[in-house]
């Protein structure tokens, strides 16, 4: 499934991949599954933006990139994000500030299967005893033509670019938020 905003993901995958980015956005279920849950990018202000399940992705993705794991390989030693910490993070972001739990908890996961039902691996790992979460490398690191390519970086940059989108309506969508305030309701 293409749409408008496919074009900025592939854009972003081309500037950090080059050649292989045509295989990786085929390839990648987590790519696949960001250019799903984009689709409304430029459908203006009225419509759903995903946010909840986009989020719980980033602040994991996040957390994997500054805790270094990227260039360590160690994730498998790390104890886990703290869920606390995550769901202030998600809060923090853009669109954030009324998320609630579900995404990190259990929906994310189920709304991944649904899309990729015979794929082996999840996205959101967790521990319930310790309320401890990771991001499923086995997502973020896949094989390109024999080359190892990680995801983190990549997918930080769709969801950051999806999200400024959404925040600074383009073309007919600016047009119609600017006159929205010279409408007269008739009476």
């Amino acid at each position: 499934m293409e749409h408008e905003f496919t074009k900025k993901i592939k854009e972003i995958l081309r500037n950090d991949f080059c050649d292989l980015s045509d295989k990786v956005f085929l390839e990648s279920p987590i790519i696949q599954y960001l250019n799903v849950k984009t689709k409304s990018a430029s459908k203006g202000s009225k419509s759903r933006g995903s946010f909840a399940n986009l989020y719980a992705i980033y602040v994991l993705v996040e957390d994997y990139i500054s805790k270094g794991f990227r260039k360590t390989g160690k994730y498998t030693e790390y104890e886990g994000a703290i869920f606390t910490n995550l769901f202030k993070r998600q809060r923090e972001l853009p669109f954030g500030q009324k998320l609630q739990n579900h995404a990190l908890n259990h929906r994310m996961n189920q709304e991944f299967k649904k899309y990729f039902p015979t794929y082996d691996y999840i996205p959101i790992l967790r521990d319930p005893k310790t309320n401890r979460y990771w991001f499923n490398e086995n997502l973020l690191k896949i094989k390109v033509d024999g080359k190892d390519i990680n995801l983190a970086e990549a997918i930080i940059q769709i969801i950051d670019a999806y999200v400024k989108t959404r925040k600074h309506p383009s073309g007919a969508n600016q047009l119609l938020a600017m006159a929205k305030p010279w409408v007269v309701p008739i009476r």
